[in-house]
């Protein structure tokens, strides 16, 4: 399978930037990539204060390059970019060698609380 990592650092992002990526993510960015062609999966990942990350699971090569090469072009005019206040510091295409599901199974939503027993 074929992933894709886009990443930001937030070292010099603006206070509260995390919540208004997830806010972000909750009511915007989420139902964006539902359902979208190509796109076998993605998760949002953040460590406070030191980066925020989109990463993506293609269905086709194809499907990857070209949601590569559009994002690309407008990266530093995307929300993620607008939100931080930078453009990503690393757009890099990888392959994904194994997917494993747990006894716990897969849980897709926009949005996790802070609680270990939901998934989050």
């Amino acid at each position: 399978m074929l992933g894709l990592t886009v990443r930001w650092s937030l070292a010099d992002a603006p206070d509260g930037v995390e919540q208004r990526l997830a806010a972000y993510v909750a009511e915007t960015s989420h139902a964006r990539f539902t359902g979208m062609s190509g796109l076998r999966f993605k998760t949002w990942r953040q460590v406070p204060g030191e980066w925020f990350e989109g990463c993506y699971v293609f269905a086709s090569s194809e499907a990857r390059e070209e949601f590569q090469r559009t994002f690309t072009e407008g990266a530093a005019e995307s929300p993620g970019s607008q939100i931080i206040g930078s453009p990503p510091i690393l757009v890099e295409a990888c392959d994904i060698v194994a997917i494993a599901e747990g006894w716990d199974g897969f849980v897709a939503s926009p949005r996790f609380a802070d609680q270990a027993d939901d998934g989050g």
